[in-house]
């Protein structure tokens, strides 16, 4: 058995890591909380990964005001847009199976016509819709399928832009839906239990998409922020469960309801968990989620706009002097960061249930102060 005493060396090097570690993490949370008081956050978590591991992950505020309830690490988000890359992530698996191609023309995969109006001849492939530049918008909606559907809806020609498939790019919750869709046509599961079954479980996460699978007491409170009143607002629809449209739901098309553009819910914990496997080109502790070609794919750029992949952007202005790779997201209130370093083998996400969402270069200023905090103190 090693012992230490003050004369070993190892006690002396023990000693200096554990009061480093603990002296960096109070600095962090002085910091965050005053970022926090500076942007009127209600409640914040977040988590830090370096060389591979989880090395911090601290909650902060309120998960509920009205209760006065603190937020805790467990606690979970609907996480918004950072769920695109769970849809496009499930859309590689498939992908890898042979199932279908990027390059397939999406009109036969969703069982519509998907044809810019202007631009007839011009395919709109997979890959297109994976990455925003399918020149499709969401100026009808996005929650159902009738709204790009020639047989549903009279105006779906207004679904699409006027530049040309594949030249443009303009960010899309539709997109999304209908990948979602796809996933199940191409499965013969429904979305949420695909994502359950072959991203979540496989890597030991407690999240998805269908809020009724989930314990509703860990689901953290959004607060939609009003800048003329300086208040904020519960968005309960943010955990709508949305029984009756499930009940009488067509796999291969009801897909939407489940939200697969933004309807994830996790903690930030285990969302560090998910990004360190995508960091990791495809797998995490030893689980090989999707393969490092397509990882690969999903992290290269396809549109220099913002720096969009298939669900995975690369920014350069986040962390001074670092080239990233990650998602945003943001509704009901909520704003969430999910960003790492593939060389360099770090990440940090970051999440807020309601704060005063001002924005520098296209980031929300709280999220991006607190990433820069996380990374002064606990990384570099």
């Amino acid at each position: 058995m090693l012992r230490f005493n003050r004369h070993n060396p190892l006690y002396i090097v023990f000693l200096l890591i554990f009061f480093s570690i603990g002296a960096s993490a109070q600095i962090v949370e002085h910091e965050i909380q005053a970022i926090m008081k500076k942007y009127d956050a209600i409640g914040l978590s977040v988590a830090v990964v370096k060389d591979n591991k989880i090395v911090y992950t601290h909650a902060f505020g309120l998960k509920n005001t009205e209760s006065q309830t603190p937020m805790t690490e467990t606690d979970v988000f609907r996480i918004a847009s950072i769920s695109k890359s769970f849809s496009a992530t499930a859309m590689m698996q498939l992908v890898e199976q042979g199932k279908l191609s990027l390059s397939d023309d999406f009109s036969d995969l969703v069982g519509f016509k998907v044809r810019n109006p202007a631009y007839p001849e011009t395919v709109i492939t997979l890959k297109m819709v994976l990455s925003h530049t399918s020149s499709i918008n969401d100026s009808q909606g996005y929650f159902n399928l009738d709204v790009i559907n020639p047989a549903k809806n009279p105006d779906w020609a207004k679904c699409y832009n006027k530049y040309q498939p594949g030249k443009g790019y303009e960010y899309c919750n539709l997109n999304f839906n209908m990948v979602g869709t796809i996933i199940e046509k191409e499965s013969g599961e429904r979305f949420d239990q695909y994502v359950k079954h072959h991203i979540l479980d496989p890597l030991g996460l407690y999240g998805g998409y269908c809020v009724d699978s989930l314990d509703s007491t860990r689901f953290v409170t959004l607060y939609e922020y009003d800048a003329a009143t300086k208040s904020f607002t519960a968005s309960p629809t943010a955990y709508a469960p949305r029984r009756e449209e499930i009940k009488n739901y067509v796999m291969g098309y009801s897909t939407p309801i489940f939200s697969p553009t933004g309807g994830m819910k996790i903690s930030a914990p285990d969302l560090a968990k998910y990004m360190t496997m995508h960091m990791n080109m495809g797998k995490y502790d030893g689980v090989h989620v999707i393969s490092k070609k397509s990882a690969k794919i999903m992290q290269t750029q396809v549109s220099t706009e913002d720096g969009y992949g298939l669900a995975i952007r690369s920014v350069d202005n986040l962390i001074p002097g670092k080239s990233l790779k990650g998602h945003t997201g943001s509704a009901y209130g909520l704003y969430s960061s999910m960003f790492f370093h593939p060389k360099e083998k770090f990440g940090i996400v970051v999440i807020t249930n309601g704060a005063n969402p001002v924005e520098s270069n296209g980031f929300v200023n709280l999220t991006a102060e607190v990433i820069n905090s996380l990374y002064k103190n606990l990384i570099k």
